[in-house]
């Protein structure tokens, strides 16, 4: 059996959702029937890891947010938290600085865990969900380190990701169909009898 850890980019297959407002109806997605997309019979997904942050000073945001990644939670994904910080930038037209919330730490959270997890032999096969080039130094190691595992990627919908391409052993596109059929149910029971809704603006 053929064991499959699944680490997706939230920063990368988010915005890809956002870049067509046809797509904001997906967004409701259950990241483990997601990943059982991408397995035979022959594979067993052993973990599902997603990769995000939240944006604390919007507050409907943070909300939408918090109870999504509770229904994660309930159907078994594992979510790794990033942060936000603010960082410096130069304006070329007023010749001023300002600062902006700036994400960090989602792509070394998952080269961390993506060598963590080899070195731990939780899987034969890594499947990435992301199209960010930053991840090919993490990947190479891996390889290096561990030649007979594979690494695999999942590219979003939108996304090229032609670097990332030529360092994995293989590579499947996200498309439409995919997340249509994996939807959460509109409202999500978890312990307690807590009903998690679908936020309104992703209908």
């Amino acid at each position: 059996m053929n064991r499959i850890a699944f680490f997706i980019d939230g920063f990368n297959l988010y915005p890809s959702l956002d870049s067509n407002p046809l797509y904001n109806k997906y967004k409701w997605l259950n990241l483990n029937k997601l990943a059982h997309c991408f397995v035979t019979s022959h594979d067993k997904v052993e973990k599902v890891l997603y990769f995000t942050t939240y944006v604390t000073w919007d507050q409907v945001k943070l909300v939408k947010h918090q109870t999504y990644v509770k229904a994660l939670q309930s159907v078994g994904v594992e979510v790794v938290f990033g942060a936000f910080r603010y960082v410096d930038k130069f304006c070329r037209i007023c010749h001023k600085q300002y600062k902006i919330f700036e994400e960090k730490q989602t792509d070394v959270n998952i080269a961390i865990k993506l060598l963590q997890t080899a070195v731990q032999d939780l899987w034969d096969t890594a499947i990435i969900v992301s199209g960010d080039s930053d991840l090919i130094p993490a990947i190479q190691a891996v390889k290096t380190t561990f030649p007979e595992k594979r690494i695999g990627l999942v590219i979003p919908i939108g996304r090229r990701a032609e670097e990332l391409k030529q360092v994995v052993d293989f590579h499947m596109k996200l498309k439409e169909k995919h997340l249509a059929t994996s939807q959460f149910e509109d409202v999500v029971t978890i312990d307690g009898g807590v009903k998690l809704a679908r936020p309104n603006t992703w209908k």
